[in-house]
């Protein structure tokens, strides 16, 4: 066998070893995807209703698995190189390897900073996505507690670019509600660090000061009125509501705009107008956004459509 042959096998074989595992991992899941194909079926025939926190969730999902794989990438590359490194410096010598180490050590080091940084960047992310959730899915419980005064309430509603994290239809107002899952300071503690004032244009926390989510809170009302008035034929007012589960509010000053903390939310069909709107311009309404909102599909539909 001549010393290209050798050198070839040799490389070859240390590939091989190398993704023998992930190949065998990444089969296995592709025969069990096929195999739950063709085992399983849901009995749900209807597409869902969202969730709360459902596209967060989803972004959850993705930035976790982004981040398994960087985890993968970051132990296996490094011992690539290495790996293909001896087996060179077996077939050509290692004096004749030396000229070549920095650039192998130098790869690898460029490598392992980059994948590190993106760890940290997203560790970061999922940390975020993780506080959102979280106050996804605890507004979205004290919003569920408002049915039994016979509201309607809907969770991630898909607007046109954006979503609206709640949405309450009841005889007394319907409701845009935007949720902010917003951290507490470490080094403000006590009731200090858990008030926010807003004083009818802002929201001024322990440390720092926003007007974004009540600017955003009213153009998510505001489109929301436009699209059910279009929808339904019937004029329609959404009120705009901000809502900070895990903070006490202290309101100074007056705004279109609601601020409440999480548990403060079973008041709020107290907030509206003080016009009830009639039964059937209820139902219309929340024919049109349930609609909307229907669009999870159960798992062996979704596993057919991939």
């Amino acid at each position: 066998m001549t010393q290209f042959a050798t050198q070839l096998a040799l490389l070859a074989g240390v590939l091989a070893t190398l993704v023998v595992g992930p190949g065998t991992a990444l089969a296995f899941l592709i025969v069990r995807r096929k195999r739950r194909r063709t085992r399983r079926r849901s009995p749900i025939g209807i597409d869902l209703l969202r969730s709360p926190g459902h596209t967060v969730r989803e972004q959850l999902d993705e930035a976790s698995s982004d981040l398994t794989w960087d985890v993968l990438l970051i132990s296996m590359v490094p011992m690539t190189f290495l790996a293909i490194g001896l087996a060179q410096g077996h077939v050509v010598g290692l004096q004749q390897m030396i000229a070549l180490i920095p650039i192998y050590a130098g790869a690898a080091v460029l490598f392992i900073a980059g994948m590190i940084r993106k760890m940290v960047q997203a560790g970061e992310l999922i940390d975020k996505l993780r506080a959102g959730f979280d106050a996804e899915l605890a507004v979205g419980q004290e919003l569920d507690q408002l049915m039994r005064s016979g509201a309607a309430v809907y969770h991630d509603f898909p607007a046109d670019g954006f979503n609206i994290d709640h949405i309450v239809i009841s005889p007394q107002g319907v409701f845009a509600i935007e949720t902010k899952g917003y951290t507490k300071p470490a080094n403000v503690s006590g009731k200090d660090g858990a008030k926010v004032t807003f004083d009818g244009k802002a929201l001024k926390f322990p440390t720092w000061t926003t007007k974004e989510p009540i600017e955003q809170a009213e153009r998510q009302a505001r489109w929301l009125s436009k699209w059910a008035s279009n929808a339904t034929g019937e004029p329609v007012l959404a009120w705009p509501v901000v809502a900070l589960p895990g903070w006490f509010v202290e309101r100074t000053g007056r705004s279109i705009v609601r601020v409440y903390s999480g548990r403060a939310l079973g008041t709020l069909l107290n907030s509206g107008s003080g016009t009830l709107i009639a039964p059937q311009v209820l139902q219309r309404i929340a024919h049109q956004v349930e609609q909307r909102c229907r669009t999870v599909v159960p798992a062996d539909r979704r596993d057919l459509e991939r």
